[in-house]
């Protein structure tokens, strides 16, 4: 390659090479964010939609009770015959906190039910949160381990499951209830589960 005194092909040359590694890393950032749903992660796919609930055996939280009757625990059987919003939560998590009054809004609708999932949480921080900020489930079940989490497929929480009558995932929801989605997507989502047979 022919250069001029000054040197100038060889400094652009130079300049491409150290900005080659900058280029591929944003090209592949851009494939990972539109790839993911323009960045909502609410959008992230279940391969769990359409299938079965994962088998379900969680005990209840210690000492949780509505209205004096303790709250039981989670089950698989519990989530067959009624259409089922499952939300996963933890005392620990601060979107939880901010979902918590629309849950309470959403357990009001008497066509559903409404459970949850205590996720890795300490018994008296989850039975304090919920004396707190109102229980909208009428189960509870405690994931210490996170293992039933897992199997269900939970990226993180909060997280919210539509189960069908039939007891299968209907619909997930990735991320916080908010005024936003409970309106334009999760009460749809409802309502299509609410009207099939």
């Amino acid at each position: 390659m022919s250069t001029t005194t000054d040197g100038a092909p060889r400094k652009r040359s130079r300049n491409f090479i150290v900005l080659l590694p900058l280029v591929i890393f944003i090209g592949i950032a851009a494939l990972f964010y539109f790839g993911l749903g323009a960045g909502d992660p609410s959008r992230l796919p279940s391969a769990l939609i359409g299938k079965p609930v994962p088998e379900t055996n969680l005990p209840p939280i210690k000492d949780l009770a509505i209205n004096g009757k303790p709250v039981p625990g989670l089950t698989t059987a519990v989530l067959k015959g009624n259409v089922t919003l499952v939300n996963v939560w933890a005392s620990w998590c601060v979107p939880c906190r901010d979902e918590a009054p629309l849950l309470d809004q959403l357990a009001k609708d008497t066509r559903f039910k409404m459970v949850g999932i205590n996720y890795k949480d300490a018994t008296d921080d989850a039975r304090r949160f919920l004396n707190r900020f109102g229980n909208p489930f009428s189960a509870v079940g405690a994931d210490e381990k996170g293992r039933t989490s897992i199997d269900w497929g939970v990226y993180g929480v909060p997280e919210t499951f539509l189960v069908d009558r039939d007891g299968k995932i209907a619909y997930k929801l990735v991320g916080p209830i908010t005024p936003q989605n409970v309106n334009a997507v999760l009460k749809p989502q409802i309502d299509k589960a609410l009207a099939q047979k």
